[in-house]
């Protein structure tokens, strides 16, 4: 039984990365809430899979393959909305890949890359699902930024980290143009979330998955389904004062000063 508060039954939401990930597992806790979804993600395949376990909750799940960095595709995507879904309650801004690479050498065709993926695709992406919430005098977004749109990371992180931290002022921006009009915008900042791509990071370099968890309090790095309680949270009438937020889902990594330690006395 879920609390009311807590309820989507009969609303909509438009999650991009739905294939795998947190992507995956914020469709999941949605549709386990009683919302119905469009999940969208390049990984057909992937998406299906996705789809075919919230058909096994009840719920209707539709799978629509997307480049979250190209406007002309998520402006088709959001036709295909309307015309499948005739509304939009929530929208959840997973998907876009980070680029990697030295300040001194990164190309600038790299940045702009990355800017498109986790920027300018995440601009379009709110605003068409802003201007179908305004319209309707409802809704929720959430976007997925990083630490790093706080921190610096370091690490050959400038193109990802200047992306994320542009992510955090939309965020803001946009909660502050809409919040009147009923229309909440938040973001949740993850540390370390363990995905193929970190894996194959940390399976290349041993020392950065000690170098993560010496950042964290909590002692693990994160998981998908970590987002899971959140996104429903944020979706739901549960967080209906809550707009603005850059929420940290890092395990304790932000509230730790560098030269912290973690569970020792003294």
């Amino acid at each position: 039984m879920i609390p009311s508060l807590f309820d989507l039954t009969g609303k909509v939401a438009l999650v991009t990365g739905a294939a795998q990930g947190m992507g995956r597992a914020m469709a999941l806790a949605l549709a386990e809430a009683g919302a119905d979804i469009l999940l969208v993600d390049r990984n057909e395949a992937g998406a299906h899979e996705t789809a075919a376990t919230i058909g096994k909750l009840g719920r209707r799940a539709v799978v629509a393959p997307c480049d979250v960095s190209d406007p002309v595709q998520i402006r088709e995507l959001f036709l295909r909305l309307d015309t499948g879904f005739g509304r939009i309650d929530f929208l959840g801004n997973v998907a876009g890949e980070g680029i990697l690479g030295a300040p001194e050498d990164i190309s600038l065709e790299e940045v702009e890359r990355c800017w498109r993926n986790l920027v300018l695709g995440r601009f379009c992406m709110c605003q068409e699902a802003g201007r179908r919430m305004l319209a309707a005098g409802r809704g929720s977004i959430v976007n997925i930024g990083s630490l790093a749109s706080l921190t610096a990371m370091g690490r050959g992180h400038i193109a990802y980290s200047m992306a994320m931290g542009a992510v955090a002022q939309m965020t803001r921006e946009l909660s502050t143009e809409w919040a009147g009009r009923g229309v909440r915008v938040n973001a949740i900042l993850p540390a370390q979330v363990v995905n193929p791509g970190l894996e194959q990071r940390m399976a290349a370099n041993p020392a950065l998955r000690e170098k993560f968890l010496g950042g964290i309090p909590a002692g693990r790095l994160g998981r998908p389904d970590d987002i899971k309680g959140l996104a429903v949270f944020l979706a739901s009438d549960a967080s209906g004062w809550i707009t603005g937020a850059l929420i940290p889902m890092d395990g304790g990594n932000l509230a730790a000063n560098a030269g912290a330690t973690m569970g020792c006395p003294g």
